[in-house]
């Protein structure tokens, strides 16, 4: 049996594919009285399509979002949040040719054996980033719920390729910037060349990876379960959840094993009557609980998988090598669309784990979101 559900209290199921009818989520737990439109989760759904369309896949979906349960009158209920998008830009006519010529570096192989061919394997199906739409649905609502308790979520991108930001950005940078260019960086100049790298390789037949960067900041002290549901352990869960990503890690990462104890260690100091570390190395996670720091992560995204280029492959009907080159719609660089993608798994994680911990009530009552129930009886 598969899982297709994440969470323990705020509950997120996804479901459709690639080629299908439609793909989307189903969010059970969320507290009532959250007060959520359409207009919400299309804002965040609209950052998946970077304005530029060189450096994008052919198939710009609109996206256009249906809320079929778990609101009334702008607020939710309590009930589970049934939400979706429609597939209309599907051509499957592209993927007839490679039905028994797996894609080098897709899940068509392993999906064939598993499901013995039963599976849709058009566009990736179940496999395809196109599922992500559920990510950002959910982390859309988690992100409204996360923004009456103060906490702030951003994602950003800090390397294409070769080409990498250099100074950490401020969170006001990263605000203000990110979504001003089609690769998601809150430095413009850096931008430019990360677009460059792209529609170089895309020039050649060829894609490129990335690195994103998420920053949640106003996390309480304590969030966590461990020893199996730890901070840490459940957002590389769902971070690893996303198709491409290849690589997570926390704070100074990989980077920390070069370090000695007294280096990577962050003193505890007093600031303004609080306490806080002098430098962050940890990520904001200690022991799987959060410290209090920022919580910063990182993920590495590969490159995409399907490229012009001629590659070799083995027909299945024949059990012959052969080669192959991929036709279809396909990104040179899967990194912009992966931001938002990013920000809402890791919000969406956030959100289940300060349910649990007491943090975020079952009801949302006024003192929550008093300045909503305000305007409401205005009206």
């Amino acid at each position: 049996m598969g899982s297709n559900s994440i969470g323990k209290e705020f509950v997120v199921t996804c479901f459709g594919e690639s080629h299908g009818r439609c793909v989307g989520a189903v969010i059970d737990g969320c507290p009532a009285g959250l007060p959520l439109t359409e207009e919400d989760i299309q804002n965040d759904l609209d950052k998946r399509l970077p304005p530029n369309r060189e450096i994008v896949s052919a198939r710009r979906e609109k996206d256009i979002v249906e809320i079929l349960s778990g609101t009334y009158e702008g607020f939710t209920t309590g009930a589970p949040i049934c939400a979706l998008v429609w597939n209309k830009q599907v051509i499957s006519g592209d993927y007839d040719s490679i039905l028994d010529k797996p894609r080098p570096g897709h899940a068509d192989y392993p999906a064939r054996i598993k499901y013995m061919g039963f599976n849709d394997y058009r566009g990736g199906g179940r496999f395809s980033g196109r599922i992500t739409v559920a990510f950002v649905i959910a982390g859309a609502v988690a992100k409204k719920l996360l923004d009456v308790f103060g906490v702030e979520v951003l994602a950003y991108t800090t390397a294409i390729g070769e080409v990498r930001l250099g100074t950490a950005p401020s969170l006001e940078e990263v605000r203000e910037n990110t979504y001003g260019n089609s690769v998601r960086c809150p430095d413009p100049d850096v931008a430019e060349k990360m677009e460059e790298t792209i529609l170089r390789s895309k020039k050649e037949g060829d894609s490129v990876g990335g690195i994103v960067e998420c920053v949640a900041s106003n996390l309480p002290v304590g969030v966590g379960e461990p020893i199996f549901d730890s901070l840490d352990a459940e957002i590389a869960k769902m971070l690893f959840d996303v198709p491409a990503v290849k690589g997570v890690e926390f704070g100074r990462g990989f980077e920390a094993s070069k370090l000695r104890g007294s280096e990577n260690n962050d003193p505890y100091v007093m600031k303004d009557g609080e306490i806080e570390t002098s430098t962050n190395n940890a990520g904001g996670i200690l022991g799987g609980l959060s410290s209090g720091m920022p919580l910063v992560v990182r993920v590495a995204v590969k490159p995409t998988s399907s490229i012009s280029k001629e590659q070799k492959t083995v027909d299945l009907s024949k059990m012959e090598e052969t080669t192959i080159r991929v036709q279809g719609r396909h990104d040179p660089c899967i990194v912009p669309k992966a931001v938002p993608v990013v920000e809402a798994s890791v919000a969406t994680v956030l959100v289940d784990q300060l349910i649990r911990a007491g943090f975020i009530p079952k009801v949302l009552g006024v003192e929550a979101v008093g300045e909503y129930y305000d305007v409401k009886e205005e009206d």
